[in-house]
């Protein structure tokens, strides 16, 4: 009986055997649930005890009165900041002055009237290395008011910290005797192959700290490598600054690893970025069994659920 009903749910949808177990188990539970109120109003609710009486009306009266009194009370303005947010500052304290937004402390920026959690944004972003190379650049910051950017980009000055950084270099540089003369920069990032590196090297460059140099390397492995520098855009969290270090050091020098579509299962293809979608992959590997394998990437067009997109970005990790 139970194979019949699931036979009969697999020729009727289309489905394979999992989905029609699935789809047998949801019919069950919305028959229970159907059914459930009749069952409780024939069979349970004759048998629950009758509750107490109601209360009288001065209890409720009463009740309300403490519940509105805790209200009033419990809902009081805050006059104290929070131990780690910086007091706001006065509407005259505020005095829209030059500032750069790469070297103002929290106080100086929330005295140009950038909200504290704000200011708190904007050094945390320093932190982990950012710098804002362009005013632009302020709006990356989650939540800002476009108004108030508007409001003080007459004011902003972005420092050019060019002559300072050539400075670093001659001052970290060393006269080597065997060099005729010349100077060798010491500590000096180098190209690296970015399927090969670790977390380390990703660090050394300017706008990724270590959350953003681990979320690379994940994304990489998942794809199994990057096969052009062009992928570095679809790394969540990536800013201009982050992006520019990547495409100037990290290059592709090794290939990808690549996914035998002739082979592989819909739970193997379905493990890969550009392959999220298991409905495509079980019909593409319908397709497979009902007329062969696949000799190129042509042929993949051929199966109408993937679109060009997916076929163009995946293409680099399939193998024939």
């Amino acid at each position: 009986m139970y194979q019949r009903i699931l036979n009969g749910l697999e020729d009727f949808f289309g489905i394979s055997r999992k989905e029609a177990r699935g789809a047998l188990v949801m019919m069950v539970c919305c028959a229970v649930i159907i059914w459930m109120p009749f069952i409780f109003r024939r069979w349970i609710l004759p048998f629950v005890p009758t509750g107490s009486p109601p209360p009288e009306r001065r209890v409720l009266d009463s009740i309300a009165l403490l519940l509105e009194r805790q209200q009033a009370t419990k809902y009081k303005p805050r006059n104290r900041p929070a131990a780690n947010e910086p007091a706001a500052l006065r509407p005259e304290q505020i005095k829209l002055v030059r500032f750069d937004p790469n070297t103002a402390s929290v106080r100086e920026l929330m005295g140009v009237g950038i909200s504290g959690f704000l200011a708190g944004r904007i050094e945390r972003f320093r932190n982990k290395g950012g710098r804002f190379n362009r005013k632009e650049d302020l709006m990356k910051i989650y939540d800002f008011p476009p108004d108030l950017y508007a409001r003080l980009e007459r004011y902003m000055v972005i420092s050019d910290q060019k002559r300072g950084f050539n400075a670093a270099q001659q001052s970290s540089s060393k006269r080597s005797p065997g060099t005729g003369g010349k100077y060798e920069v010491k500590n000096s990032i180098q190209v690296f192959d970015i399927n090969q590196c670790d977390t380390t090297e990703l660090i050394r460059l300017k706008g990724i700290g270590s959350k953003l140099a681990l979320r690379i390397v994940k994304f990489r492995d998942g794809l199994g490598g990057f096969h052009s520098t062009e992928q570095f855009n679809e790394v969540y969290g990536l800013d201009s600054l982050a992006l520019s270090e990547l495409k100037r050091f990290a290059k592709v020098g090794s290939a990808v690893k690549k996914i035998n579509i002739n082979t592989a299962t819909a739970e193997e293809l379905g493990r890969h970025p550009y392959l999220r979608n298991r409905k495509q992959m079980q019909v593409l590997i319908n397709y497979r069994t009902q007329h062969g394998a696949f000799r190129s990437l042509e042929e993949l067009r051929n199966v109408k659920v993937l679109d060009e997109a997916v076929i163009q970005k995946a293409g680099p990790y399939l193998s024939f």
